[in-house]
């Protein structure tokens, strides 16, 4: 796969502090152009910390036509106050909130706004970390979507779809896991780091379903008690097994194909674990315009171009507040940050915002990587970020509701 680092050329230009402000809307005549100079890298091993630090920050009120799906507006005319995220836009470039890469909005469908920062790049991929996780959640939904399983499968024993497995030497109470457990992290293993270091040494056990069998055998018993919420502890994997035991071909060749491919996503990485599966928990990479593809799918109940990729009742269901999660030391938040809970995958948390209080719904990668939906102003936040605890939740709340609420 071609990687691409990318140079700007913005006709004409507004500098201001440390960014490059592209307003075209400041010259009626319609002669002034954004020019985005792609030089093609022969290297399929490029990454996002390959690229130098952008020396200015790519600031845009008006997003480009890229012909990749998205449609596009005008910040300040087709909704939000300009000023009021320029302004935002410029403290990120001097590192006063964080170390950024890039902030994108859509509002009523549209992207109106687009920046980069530092590491960020328009067509370079980025690390998602554990927003991989609501992707893995959205390829479970497409396979809903085509049949391979059912709404109803979501509880059932898990080891029910998973075909290889022994069930004479699983530990007391495996049948407990469910996919509705295990997309909500209640799937209740533990297992000692001792034991997983031991067959890490033998990684050939750990193929295919070999990785669930070991975790299913060497667990501790699984009871009401243990099927608390725990975030990560394999429960991504788990699904993904799911996946890959009930489509046909492989779930890499699946998500590829019937979910990313639905939607023009092509550049991007999704790395396999020890077992061979693509990780369910993290370890994919794609550009932000690609995480607004997915935010859009969610936002439109699980349609793409008219087409139902995903049903509705399973993205309604993953979005929600299925279980609450607690306050404390909420990723991202802050004083206006409240009632976190989790869904299928999807984190949600409540914004509050003079006196009012809004409900989002939000992909989450640790460093930054976030894609957050607001129903109720029809508003979607997308942003990438590295080495750096952001409070993004907060920024939205604070920085960003106040321009799309006048």
């Amino acid at each position: 796969m071609k990687r691409f680092s990318l140079s700007i050329v913005l006709l004409p230009t507004i500098l201001v502090a440390s960014c490059v402000v592209h307003q075209p809307d400041l010259f009626p005549d319609n002669k002034f152009v954004y020019v985005a100079v792609e030089n093609v890298v022969e290297d399929d091993d490029l990454l996002i910390w390959d690229v130098p630090p952008l020396e200015k920050a790519v600031i845009d009120t008006v997003p480009a036509e890229r012909e990749d799906g998205l449609v596009v507006g005008k910040l300040g005319v087709d909704g939000g106050d300009k000023d009021m995220i320029v302004k935002l836009a410029q403290e990120i470039a001097d590192g006063q909130h964080g170390n950024y890469d890039s902030l994108l909005i859509v509002h009523k469908s549209k992207l109106l706004f687009e920046s980069y920062y530092l590491l960020g790049r328009v067509n370079l991929t980025h690390p998602q970390v554990s927003a991989t996780k609501a992707y893995t959640a959205l390829a479970l939904g497409r396979a809903i979507q085509l049949g391979y399983l059912t709404m109803a499968d979501l509880d059932k024993p898990l080891a029910s779809f998973l075909k290889d497995l022994d069930p004479n030497k699983f530990v007391e109470g495996v049948e407990r896991i469910t996919l509705h457990k295990a997309l909500t992290m209640r799937g209740g293993l533990r297992v000692s780091e001792a034991t997983l270091e031991e067959f890490q040494e033998n990684p050939n056990k750990l193929k295919g379903q070999g990785e669930v069998q070991v975790h299913f055998e060497k667990s501790e018993p699984i009871t009401e008690g243990s099927q608390n919420f725990l975030y990560g502890n394999f429960n991504p994997e788990l699904v993904m097994q799911v996946i890959e035991a009930v489509v046909p071909g492989t779930s890499e060749e699946f998500i590829k194909s019937e979910l990313l491919g639905k939607m023009g996503i092509t550049t991007y990485s999704w790395q396999a674990g020890v077992s061979g599966l693509p990780f369910g928990g993290w370890r994919s990479s794609i550009t932000s315009r690609d995480m607004v593809k997915l935010g859009s799918l969610v936002t439109n109940k699980g349609k793409w171009n008219g087409e139902q990729l995903i049903p509705e009742a399973f993205v309604a269901k993953a979005t929600s507040r299925i279980l609450q999660t607690g306050d404390d030391d909420v990723f991202g938040g802050g004083k206006d940050v409240s009632n976190q809970g989790y869904g299928y995958f999807w984190w949600s948390a409540d914004l509050k915002y003079d006196n009012k209080s809004y409900f989002s719904a939000s992909a989450q990668g640790g460093g930054g990587q976030f894609i957050i939906l607001i129903d109720k102003l029809d508003l979607m936040v997308v942003t990438t970020a590295h080495m750096s605890e952001v409070m993004t939740l907060q920024m939205v709340a604070e920085r960003i509701l106040p321009a799309f609420t006048q």
